[in-house]
């Protein structure tokens, strides 16, 4: 069966965070990809500004990648992970706390983002319990805050379109968003002030009580809500505002960890240490779905402490640690080591940054926001008709070669970390003569 022939207008596969019914009248197809390039079906080479979802890191479909997938799987394909293990996921947890911060030193394998965040809220509320504070089952998300599509995620979520057709949820509180643009419109890089987080973590305290609450979860730099770069000391302030009332303070790195910052995750960028992290996406360059969540030696060593006699914590899934995932992100962590991809990107952000700005005086555009290897232009929104520019902008820049993301009106690009400076010149020429083009 000749798979490529099938209709690509069919309406039998539901595409997901996706209009549909206009995908399908003008479908937008990828068929092959390498490198820093996809290709159409009919031939036409598509410049990948967003590794793929914030994902494709090391670039697409190398070889060193892909030829340890194909090992494995000709050598174990499956391997239970309840009451079982093998030699892979043991040596991916010993690769990958060797370079997380101090004291994160133990790993939960899931496989996505959502999964992972799900984990995370999962382990915070089973600590507590396991340590005799059943009470504590509150979560303070943020504004803005993007954490998967799991029910917990969705909860600590910032996102309303996202949670309106789906709740009730769990109980939580938010804390305000970070996106300042009276005081840090067209700011490059971390602005210089925001507000104190301890001031509406402490409201939040004081409505609920301390007892009550369970951790603080937050993206370390909002990425899907059009990369919110917090300010200068937020996340230290967080941190501190968390040990003072005596709650856990998760990480969500999902999109940020892998080198997109230039350090290998952003509590490395910003020196601030969470009590659990989470990861999926660029783990693996995306070549295999898996995701991991990172844990402080003092919660790991609660549940191994305080458990009764047996199973310590009753979470997994049927592919943690799947054998060609593990396959798959230990060659990913090679690639890493020998290219330097998760420094990389402090060495290419200072040239990234400068050609963003330079669309600042284009029409249309209200602000531009950048971190490492992250960056959003925002445009105007029209009358009634948010998002509509955003989408535009979209199928124009692939018509013309670039793939770029948008929420909204606003143009995300998180470029895989191999792009030379040529193609970053490629990427805001098109997004250039791409926001000219809007009406």
């Amino acid at each position: 069966m000749n798979h490529r022939a099938a209709p690509v207008t069919d309406p039998s596969c539901w595409l997901p965070f996706t209009a549909n019914r206009d995908f399908l009248s003008k479908p937008r197809l990828l068929s092959h990809a390498k490198g820093m390039y996809y290709q159409t079906p009919d031939g036409r080479p598509i410049l990948d500004g967003t590794a793929g979802l914030w994902c494709v890191n090391a670039g697409h479909c190398r070889t060193e990648i892909v030829e340890a997938i194909s090992r494995q799987a000709g050598e174990m394909d499956f391997a239970p992970t309840f009451q079982m293990g093998h030699p892979l996921v043991f040596q991916l947890a010993q690769r990958l706390t060797q370079k997380m911060p101090a004291s994160l030193n133990h790993v939960f394998f899931t496989n996505s983002g959502s999964e992972s965040a799900d984990t995370a809220l999962k382990i915070a509320r089973a600590y507590h319990y396991g340590r005799g504070e059943q009470q504590r089952s509150l979560f303070v998300g943020r504004e803005k805050a993007y954490h998967g599509v799991g029910f917990g995620g969705l909860s600590v979520g910032g996102l309303p379109r996202n949670k309106a057709a789906f709740g009730p949820l769990l109980q939580n509180e938010l804390l305000p968003h970070t996106l300042d643009q009276e005081h840090h419109r067209f700011t490059r890089g971390i602005p210089a002030w925001g507000e104190d987080p301890a001031e509406a973590l402490n409201q939040i305290v004081q409505k609920h009580g301390a007892e009550r609450i369970a951790a603080v979860i937050v993206e370390p730099v909002a990425g899907s809500a059009g990369v919110i770069v917090p300010p200068k000391n937020y996340l230290q302030q967080l941190r501190k505002a968390c040990d003072q009332n005596g709650l856990l303070l998760i990480f969500d790195e999902v999109i940020t960890g892998f080198g997109r910052l230039g350090t290998p995750f952003a509590a490395n960028f910003f020196d601030v240490t969470p009590d659990i992290l989470t990861t999926a996406k660029g783990l693996t360059n995306a070549a295999v779905p898996m995701g991991a969540v990172f844990v402080s030696d003092s919660i790991y060593q609660s549940f191994m402490n305080n458990a009764e006699a047996g199973i310590e914590f009753f979470h997994g899934y049927t592919y943690s640690g799947h054998p060609l995932a593990c396959a798959a992100a230990l060659a990913t962590l090679d690639l890493h080591e020998k290219e330097g991809l998760l420094t990389r990107g402090s060495e290419l952000a200072p040239y990234f940054e400068d050609a963003l700005h330079s669309l600042k005086e284009l029409p249309l555009v209200t602000d531009i926001r950048n971190v490492g290897m992250m960056g959003a232009i925002e445009l105007q929104s029209q009358p009634e008709h948010i998002g509509a520019r955003g989408m535009a902008a979209l199928q124009k820049a692939f018509d013309s070669g670039l793939l770029i993301r948008t929420t909204g009106d606003i143009i995300a690009l998180s470029p895989p970390l191999i792009i030379s400076k040529e193609e970053i010149n490629m990427t805001v020429k098109i997004i250039r003569e791409t926001i000219l083009s809007l009406s």
